[in-house]
């Protein structure tokens, strides 16, 4: 109460700004928000740093990566949260929305590398596609034999590929604030979109159509929502073989007894293959840190370190175990001056 009635006959003085700040010092624990990818990692940084120091355990809400940066870029004190996970870079939209709310100083951490899997229940035969395969598969709008643009009219993946099997198309995959969502539409639904020639053309021709096409997902079904818990996939993979679902590697790796990865271009998503980068679906993973909060919540500088330590993040770091994919040494040194330092960088 007395630093709330101090902040409250120093308003005069003290710019909202600092006001704002001063009024996170009323919160002892860390606010962390985002990526249901990055959650997993952040958790069992979170739950070591609450045994092994001397603050409370980080408190962690999965969100979403777009979610997260939403509520992250609202604005500084302690009714916004500290830390935002993302499976994705941040968007200059959102740095711009940051700005506007008065968060101008945030420090990118990148920790590692994750694969998208595309997988399916270990009871059911291992597929080979192609990114081709999936866009024609998932998208809203596919070339028909002409090349005019039509209503995705693939009902099983014999219909897109005659070396698959005539099972139901029927895919669980990540909401639209999710940062495996951003990324599988980016680098899967994209990459299989500009193997069509008629498509590929179309970025030069109108850039926003191409892009509306090949991110598009179709919505009659065969796609479905399954919300940011990945675990739940899993499970219903488990209990449909017939279904597959896109999620984060780690979740494929912490499963293997109950689900498999598909092979795209021939490549299966395992850890060497996402590391050296030779698996076409691989993406960055990230915190973001907000500046103005480091002084005042407890714990925070303790815990960005905790996650960037060699120990956490390195090669032999615990979180390799769980299926993060390491940085490469140079990255991870200028990743840990910038965390130990506290530099922002965007």
């Amino acid at each position: 109460m007395k630093l709330k009635a101090l902040i409250a006959a120093s308003t005069v003085c003290l710019s909202a700004f600092a006001v704002n700040n001063a009024a996170a010092a009323t919160r002892d624990y860390i606010s962390i928000v985002g990526s249901s990818t990055v959650y997993p990692f952040a958790t069992v940084v979170a739950e070591r740093f609450g045994r092994t120091s001397e603050y409370s355990v980080p408190k962690i809400e999965s969100t979403g990566s777009g979610g997260g940066l939403k509520l992250f870029c609202q604005g500084v004190g302690e009714n916004t949260p500290d830390i935002t996970n993302a499976s994705r870079k941040i968007k200059s939209s959102e740095i711009e929305l940051c700005a506007k709310n008065g968060v101008k100083d945030i420090i990118e951490i990148k920790i590692g590398y994750d694969g998208i899997a595309f997988a399916n229940s270990k009871k059911s035969e291992q597929f080979d596609i192609t990114l081709k395969d999936l866009f024609t598969a998932l998208a809203k709008l596919v070339p028909d034999a002409n090349g005019n643009l039509i209503e995705n009219p693939n009902k099983t993946w014999k219909d897109v590929n005659p070396s698959l099997p005539a099972t139901k198309i029927e895919v669980l995959g990540p909401p639209p604030t999710s940062g495996t969502r951003d990324a599988f539409v980016e680098l899967a639904m994209e990459g299989g979109c500009k193997q069509y020639p008629e498509l590929k053309a179309m970025k030069k021709q109108d850039k926003k159509k191409y892009k509306a096409v090949c991110h598009g997902i179709r919505e009659d079904g065969a796609f479905i929502e399954a919300g940011e818990n990945d675990n739940l996939i899993v499970q219903k993979l488990d209990a449909n073989p017939n279904a597959f679902g896109i999620f984060g590697y780690s979740f494929l790796d912490q499963n293997s007894d109950k689900v498999q990865g598909a092979r795209i271009a021939g490549v299966e998503p395992t850890f060497e293959a996402i590391g050296d980068g030779s698996y076409p679906v691989s993406r960055s993973l990230y915190f973001y840190v907000k500046k103005a909060h480091a002084e005042v919540i407890p714990g925070l500088k303790e815990y960005v370190s905790a996650f960037t330590s060699e120990d956490a993040i390195g090669d032999e770091g615990y979180l390799a175990d769980r299926g993060l994919i390491p940085l490469s040494a140079r990255d991870w040194k200028l990743v840990r001056n910038d965390a130990v330092s506290l530099t922002p960088n965007l």
